[in-house]
């Protein structure tokens, strides 16, 4: 399934402190050196359309189609930018999102399906967003819901190391995304 990885940008969408070197997202661009991670100007105070704009500008530099892989606050990030033009985006993979209702971003937020495949990666321990309120955005959001049990917030502290199951995960968003655009194309 790794071949269809060419086919896509995969941008990396770091929350806040912006994942550090133990965090899985950072595993998988030692291991895959081609993703691309979004570099934000502060990752100590989350802004919502500052982060989204720089996500925006990445995204615009490959003409491939993009896979997010988004954590915490990026999967906010994620999908304001997705909300704001879905255009070169194949899917997202949404892991552990932050509760926009603690950021005060709720409202700002798609409250429809995103116009790609999702998946949303849940915890039942997630101090950042609890697993009912995770299912309710996977649900508004039109996302496949994964719960991963009791994995606290699916970071480094977690202890996943590499993350074999999340990279499972990715792979498959990249056969519904590239499934979903050969249905697509003329």
């Amino acid at each position: 399934m790794t071949e269809l990885f060419p086919h896509f940008q995969v941008i990396v969408v770091s929350g806040l402190q912006d994942s550090g070197p133990d965090h899985w997202q950072s595993r998988w661009q030692r291991l895959h050196p081609e993703f691309v991670r979004v570099r934000q100007d502060d990752f100590d105070n989350p802004d919502l359309a500052a982060w989204a704009a720089r996500l925006d500008r990445l995204r615009r530099a490959d003409p491939r189609p993009a896979l997010l892989v988004a954590h915490s606050f990026g999967c906010l990030t994620a999908v304001h930018s997705i909300a704001r033009s879905s255009e070169g985006v194949a899917g997202a993979l949404l892991v552990a999102p932050a509760d926009p209702d603690k950021f005060g971003v709720a409202d700002r937020l798609p409250a429809l399906s995103l116009d790609c495949p999702s998946i949303v990666v849940s915890s039942a321990n997630d101090p950042w967003m609890s697993a009912a309120h995770a299912a309710l955005w996977a649900r508004r959001w039109g996302s496949e819901l994964i719960e991963e049990g009791r994995v606290g917030h699916i970071n480094a502290e977690s202890g996943l190391g590499d993350w074999s199951a999340g990279y499972k995960y990715l792979q498959r968003l990249a056969e519904l995304a590239h499934n979903r655009m050969l249905a697509f194309s003329p």
